[in-house]
């Protein structure tokens, strides 16, 4: 009987491991291409001089900053409808709620996003950053400010297919997405065939282009795919559900703080960065996109544990809870070992990709880069823990207490720690890096220590 009982155990793991690998690497794939997007752009600034780049990283850090708000918001869809298919597998209506609403909620969230980041010169002018920097980078988001609503619309659609364990469609999407932004990107940048040369804009203009694309074609493919037309997802879509929509808020706006304590501290690590020099700024932009680039596995692997863990959660399955938790646990975290390694062995390589290294003229910038990655390597294991181990809690609905630990490590921890050594020591950059890694590190330990806890804290049985 006992080997019985352990065989059923191995069988359920390793269906488990199947089922988990299977969502996880179209959402990983989808979130490399969307990762491409933005690296795109930054090579292409990079095209236009290291004083563009600095410019553009200031405009992304600034507007990002806003748009993760939205992303976290756009994110409570997933574990809704992952709950209700784990309670009735075949559901429609509540899952064509909760797209609905879903989509609300990004009309919603972009209209005061778009108002504030309208006046993104005068927010850079007034942290303090150089004015010549500040007025590049604030033309640059009002063009980039548009992609905002398609981007919203799209990662709702996108989160309804995850739920279902359908996510193809979002992955063809999002490659045949990349090519078109960096056509788009640069043609609009350079004024190729033609076109007016609009600098750091023409990259805002193209990823609106994108972003319009990616919502676009996976609408048609909600609309006219077989599998997903009998949910009709967008029809009577001005027709009211308040308990849905507030449902959305409830959950959303906590893993949207959660999000925005994360990214701002980056974002706020640039804007400290500016303030110590400009090839401290640019060396900081390659390093981040590089440990971003990497984060995008993890970060799949998190998605796919939330609808996994909700599946569970729906069904009230509290073994089913725990397989789904640590078998994405384990591959997020150790992936995150192979990318400290690159990190370690060639950073030169990377850097390559966004720097000509025979050029003495980007000697300082290489560097600051090779520093700072460094350190980067250091924080891969906890980046990956803390951004799979989130999911994890979603997949639970659990998001109030791990926002509060997301501020704590982050903004508690992690910015003060960095702004004082690099301010208040010879440290300079390096000690902000230091700072991010301690920060994510303090995050890290908190979620895993609340998933140890769920049985004691109740959180492995669905609500009624």
């Amino acid at each position: 009987m006992d080997t019985s009982r352990n065989n059923d155990k191995r069988s359920a793991w390793a269906a488990e491991f199947r089922a988990t690998l299977a969502l996880s690497w179209p959402l990983v794939l989808t979130n490399v291409a969307q990762n491409a997007l933005m690296t795109t752009d930054v090579i292409l600034m990079g095209r236009l001089g290291s004083d563009a780049l600095a410019a553009g990283a200031l405009g992304t850090n600034l507007y990002f900053a806003f748009l993760i708000f939205g992303i976290g918001l756009m994110s409570a869809t997933s574990p809704l409808i992952a709950e209700e298919l784990g309670r009735k597998r075949h559901s429609v209506r509540d899952v064509r709620r909760t797209v609905r609403q879903g989509l609300w909620c990004a009309v919603m969230v972009a209209i005061p996003i778009w108002i504030v980041t309208w006046n993104g010169e005068r927010i850079l002018l007034a942290i303090g950053q150089e004015a010549n920097l500040a007025r590049e980078a604030g033309a640059y988001i009002r063009a980039l400010q548009w992609s905002l609503l398609p981007f919203l619309f799209y990662l709702v659609l996108r989160s309804f297919l995850a739920a279902l364990e359908r996510p193809g469609w979002a992955l063809v999407i999002g490659i045949l997405a990349v090519p078109i932004n960096l056509g788009a990107a640069y043609c609009l940048m350079f004024g190729e065939f033609g076109l007016p040369v609009f600098g750091l804009q023409g990259a805002g203009l193209g990823t609106v282009i994108s972003s319009t694309f990616m919502f676009v074609a996976l609408a048609m493919v909600t609309r006219y795919d077989r599998r997903f037309r009998r949910y009709h997802l967008f029809g009577r879509f001005w027709r009211a559900d308040w308990p849905r929509f507030r449902a959305l808020w409830r959950i959303g706006i906590p893993i949207a703080l959660t999000l925005a304590f994360e990214v701002t501290i980056f974002n706020a690590a640039a804007l400290l960065m500016g303030r110590i020099g400009a090839s401290e700024l640019a060396a900081h932009a390659i390093a981040l996109q590089i440990a971003s680039f990497c984060f995008m596995v993890p970060f799949g692997f998190g998605q796919a544990v939330t609808v996994r863990v909700g599946r569970a959660y729906g069904a009230q399955d509290p073994d089913g809870i725990a397989r789904a938790g640590w078998t994405a646990f384990a591959l997020g975290v150790g992936f995150m070992i192979f990318t400290a390694a690159l990190m370690l062995f060639a950073p030169r390589l990377l850097i390559s990709a966004f720097l000509d290294l025979g050029d003495p003229r980007n000697t300082p910038v290489i560097e600051f880069a090779l520093s700072f990655l460094m350190l980067a390597a250091l924080f891969q294991l906890a980046d990956g823990a803390q951004a799979v181990g989130a999911g994890m809690l979603r997949g639970l609905q659990d998001t109030k207490v791990p926002m509060i630990y997301a501020g704590l490590g982050y903004w508690g921890v992690g910015l003060p720690l960095g702004a004082a050594l690099a301010f208040g020591t010879s440290l300079k950059g390096i000690g902000i890096w230091i700072g991010l890694a301690t920060g994510l590190a303090v995050v890290a330990a908190l979620m895993l220590w609340r998933w140890l806890r769920r049985d004691a804290l109740e959180l492995t049985v669905a609500p009624a």
